[in-house]
């Protein structure tokens, strides 16, 4: 019987976990709804504001993009790196990681790599093996343009200041509640400017070219930055949905194992009972 009590406590402790996981589900569910909401109503948004500044900018004559576009020779690069506060969201941080350790021992073995990470879980991992400048895993409190900008102004002003000659934004893009791709994406500096036949020009400049693409550029940076969060909040909270679905069955599987096993066995005793019975009795009459 004392196995059968063991069983019990087993089935028992399954069935309150499945509540937990079917509970962090549901509540993964709805979170994500709003962050899904959120990204696909900033894409729009910062795709156009790309496209518009690269069409002006393909229009300026010699070099008018400014400090944010200088190429230097890569010694010393900045990744920041996007995770979450939380675990219990399958590999979601994981992959961040082993994006970091892999970019360190190919593209970027020979120079100095520095980390601001942006969640408590890549942030405790990373430090053991990287220097961390500073960790913001408090903006995932009140994610919005405000708090970005401030991450990004900074992340600007150690590139002019020349600090770090590249930096890198490494984070989970939003496919599907199933799906998020570690997307590794220059910040600075700006990428070349894509020309093409199709460049529209056709704009009207108040005051100039020169002063609005210097006004577009940084809005399109910090921009950049709150669009690679509000990826990042919406694929943690997909993983995480995914993985606790994952683990709700798999606990059901289990505890119906556990209970077929203790059916067998509280069989198994009855009738070892009833024999010890029925032997009992033939040897009274015998």
């Amino acid at each position: 019987m004392a196995n059968l009590k063991e069983i019990r406590n087993r089935i028992s402790s399954i069935g309150s976990t499945m509540q937990i996981t079917s509970a962090m589900k549901m509540v993964s569910a709805a979170k994500l709804k709003k962050a899904t909401d959120t990204i696909m109503a900033m894409r729009p948004y910062s795709e156009k504001l790309t496209e518009l500044i690269q069409n002006v900018s393909a229009t300026l004559e010699g070099d008018n993009s400014g400090v944010y576009s200088q190429e230097r020779e890569i010694k010393n690069v900045l990744f920041v790196v996007i995770t979450s506060n939380r675990g219990l969201c399958g590999g979601f941080n994981a992959n961040i990681i082993k994006q970091i350790n892999v970019l360190k021992a190919t593209q970027y073995k020979d120079v100095n790599v520095d980390l601001l990470t942006i969640g408590k879980k890549g942030h405790d991992i990373l430090r053991k093996s990287f220097t961390v400048i500073e960790n913001k895993s408090d903006l995932f409190d009140h994610v919005d343009f405000a708090n970005c900008e401030v991450i990004a102004e900074q992340m600007m002003n150690a590139f002019v200041e020349e600090k770090y000659d590249s930096i890198q934004i490494v984070y989970n893009q939003f496919k599907n509640a199933a799906t998020q791709d570690v997307v590794t994406e220059q910040f600075l500096p700006l990428l070349p400017v894509e020309t093409s036949e199709n460049t529209s020009s056709d704009y009207i400049y108040e005051p100039s070219k020169e002063e609005i693409i210097n006004t577009l550029i940084p809005l399109s940076l910090k921009t950049q930055l709150l669009k690679a969060v509000a990826d990042s909040v919406a694929s943690e909270h997909g993983a995480r949905m995914t993985a606790m679905h994952k683990a709700t069955d798999n606990a059901k599987e289990l505890r119906d194992d556990l209970t077929l096993s203790y059916n067998k066995a509280r069989q198994a005793a009855i009738t070892n009972e009833i024999l010890e019975i029925v032997g009992g009795a033939e040897a009274l009459n015998n």
